[in-house]
């Protein structure tokens, strides 16, 4: 899978970017046909510790998912991402097979008609 990732106020190592795209390549296990994702890391200003932030974007066929999370590590707000769009791949998937069961009964019904 394609991942871009952009670092927002500062520059990040590459082990993060290593550790970012093996985090986000295990979604294929739970879905082979992501297109593309888009990770987006930035860093506020602001005094509380949890300051950074993870935001990731998959656009999957036909929809698109998003999850952010604020945290006081990056790895640890792309885990909280990553586990987040987990979730709503799964019910992607079932959303997806419940629309098929149903044009696959609407089609059956259909030609027991034609007889």
């Amino acid at each position: 899978m394609k991942i871009t990732v952009q670092s927002i106020h500062f520059s990040a190592d590459q082990k993060l970017l290593d550790f970012i795209q093996k985090k986000v390549d295990k979604l294929e296990t739970f879905f082979d046909h992501i297109i593309s994702g888009e990770v987006y890391l930035k860093l506020e200003n602001v005094d509380d510790e949890a300051n950074k932030i993870s935001e990731i974007k998959i656009l999957l066929p036909g929809n698109q998912i998003f999850a952010k999370e604020k945290c006081k590590t990056f790895e640890e707000a792309t885990d909280l991402v990553v586990e987040s769009l987990r979730k709503q791949i799964e019910k992607h998937k079932t959303k997806k097979s419940i629309a098929a069961e149903a044009a696959k009964k609407a089609a059956l019904i259909t030609e027991e008609d034609d007889f």
